[in-house]
């Protein structure tokens, strides 16, 4: 079961942050944060695919058939942190030293778009004044640790679940052969 967690763990967290170093890249690039939600959100769901397959490799071929829900909510809970810590630790590095400015950017931009919805004066100022929450939680290292986490790891949880739901299964399925 170790190396089926770590193995999928560490490639689905390889694949969250090259995403994210990409995502970075076109923010920055383009100057503009619009379309990256989605490409974060759909890398994530390829990347806690891995649960699946880990989950359905222990239980087929080191378990004989069978697995239990918590079993298998276990290896994806596993999958989940590994992933989810390689993508934390991605953004860490990534913010403090390549992106030391992107809550002013980010900022920036949140308060742009909701003007261009048109958005009351009222509203851009609860906007700003949310925008402003995160920029000063961004000056504590565990805030941005924790914000991160959040940002990933409920996806995780949520697949974890979802597989072990699926995949458990508590009698070996019997083969009926007939001539």
């Amino acid at each position: 079961m170790k190396k089926n967690v770590l193995v999928c763990g560490l490639i689905g967290g390889a694949w969250l942050s090259i995403m994210l170093v990409y995502s970075i890249y076109l923010c920055y690039t383009r100057e503009s944060f619009d379309g990256n939600m989605v490409l974060g959100f759909a890398s994530m769901i390829l990347a806690f695919s891995l649960i699946f397959i880990a989950v359905r490799n222990y239980r087929n071929k080191y378990n004989g058939g069978v697995i239990t829900f918590g079993k298998a909510f276990k290896i994806g809970l596993y999958i989940a942190l590994i992933a989810s810590s390689m993508y934390v630790l991605t953004w860490v590095i990534d913010y403090y030293l390549f992106v030391p400015d992107f809550m002013e950017k980010f900022t920036a931009h949140s308060i742009k778009i909701a003007e261009s919805k048109g958005a009351s004066p009222a509203e851009i100022a609860e906007k700003a004044k949310e925008m402003a929450w995160y920029k000063d939680a961004y000056k504590n290292p565990l805030m941005v640790v924790l914000l991160t986490y959040l940002e990933v790891f409920p996806l995780g949880l949520i697949i974890a679940l979802i597989a072990a739901l699926i995949l458990k299964r508590k009698h070996k399925k019997e083969v009926v052969v007939t001539n």
